[in-house]
């Protein structure tokens, strides 16, 4: 029978037991703990001890950060005071009865939405009160107010846009981050209210709109059906985006001026109250729009308080337009003074809401605007 005792291990017999047993010592099966650690080897783990200590603060980073996480959306649930309304009902009886009680306070709340269009005509200077349009809340007002109350009760994206919101605000503007998020859209007038301003039909038709100050190109889209050729400015990048997405012609905001061509009508829609050179733009639009037929429509929101944003600051302009009085109707009364300076005559005016899609927290948002309709002399 051949030794059991390798060739290499063949010597005196005292030597030949020691080597045995270090022998015997090193092929006996390992421990569950030496298991691993020639797993861990053979497959080029690292050791349990030292992969423990590696993951250890990562571990505790991760579970801070869903800390905070989960701290910031249950704080933004809880301040959404209006998110337990009937569009959450799943029953139809529950919604039923939500719908009958409802019912008889919807025409109290469009009642008070009347208000955004009260003008006192005795406080107007002689040369608007001819002139004074008094619009109401029409079927488009409604139905932009019903998309937005719609669209602050989707909770997650809600949730999604705040949550960006504040991540982008350290180098973005409000603007550019509505633009990038796709929300945030304006409403200043419906199709049957700009008709009825510039006092045309609905099949009227003319050549050249030019919209200053775009934005996402949503209130373009009402005046475009009127003309051939729809050019816009815009200085944000990420709204710019949104409006070649429309098929819109975007001009540079130095461009405009140059084109060589005059525009039929000239739309600035809260764009004066934050531009540094107020007083020029009024002039240059004056050279460029249609000297017979052109107009000029032209949304304020008052109280007038004008800054200029730039990059989430707000700065005072270079240009600042004599603007006196304290309610609405004084400083439209003061304004007419500045059309004239320009070289505009107003030939109508009327109070509207400016409005805006909402969020978490407010179904939609709401400022006053005076919207003019200017005639070049």
């Amino acid at each position: 029978v051949p030794s059991a005792t390798p060739p290499c291990l063949l010597g005196s017999s005292g030597e030949n037991r020691s080597l045995s047993r270090k022998f015997r010592s090193h092929h006996a099966s390992p421990s569950p703990l030496s298991r691993a650690g020639v797993r861990a080897a053979s497959y080029g783990e690292r050791p349990q001890a030292r992969c423990t200590a590696t993951a250890a603060p990562r571990l505790a980073q991760m579970k801070l950060f869903l800390g905070w996480l989960s701290c910031y959306v249950l704080s933004l649930c809880l301040l959404r005071k209006m998110m337990w309304s009937g569009r959450y009902l799943r029953s139809p009886v529950t919604r039923s009865l939500y719908a009958s009680m409802m019912s008889q306070g919807e025409a109290a709340y469009w009642k008070d939405n009347q208000e955004w269009y009260m003008c006192d005509t005795e406080k107007l200077c002689e040369s608007l009160k001819p002139v004074f349009i008094q619009s109401f809340l029409d079927d488009g007002t409604r139905v932009f107010l019903h998309r937005s109350i719609e669209k602050s009760g989707w909770l997650s994206i809600q949730l999604y846009h705040s949550v960006m919101s504040s991540l982008f605000s350290m180098f973005m503007s409000r603007t550019s981050i509505n633009g990038l998020l796709g929300r945030g859209s304006m409403f200043v007038f419906s199709p049957e209210q700009f008709q009825r301003l510039l006092r045309i039909n609905p099949d009227w038709k003319s050549h050249r709109l030019l919209d200053l100050g775009a934005g996402d190109g949503e209130v373009t889209k009402i005046m475009s059906p009127h003309f051939e050729e729809i050019y816009v400015t815009e200085m944000s990048q990420t709204m710019i985006w949104q409006l070649q997405k429309k098929k819109y012609r975007v001009l540079e905001v130095d461009q405009w001026q140059k084109t060589g061509f005059q525009y039929d009508v000239i739309s600035c829609l809260n764009l004066l109250d934050r531009c540094d050179q107020p007083a020029t733009l009024l002039k240059e639009m004056r050279t460029v729009v249609e000297p017979t037929q052109g107009r000029v429509i032209l949304a304020l929101v008052l109280p007038f308080h004008p800054y200029v944003e730039n990059g989430g600051k707000w700065e005072t302009p270079s240009e600042v337009l004599e603007v006196k009085g304290n309610v609405w109707e004084e400083q439209v009364n003061s304004l007419t003074e500045v059309f004239q300076a320009a070289g505009f005559a107003v030939e109508a005016v009327t109070r509207l809401p400016y409005l805006c899609e909402g969020d978490m927290y407010n179904d939609y948002y709401v400022l006053d605007d005076a919207v003019f309709v200017l005639r070049p002399v």
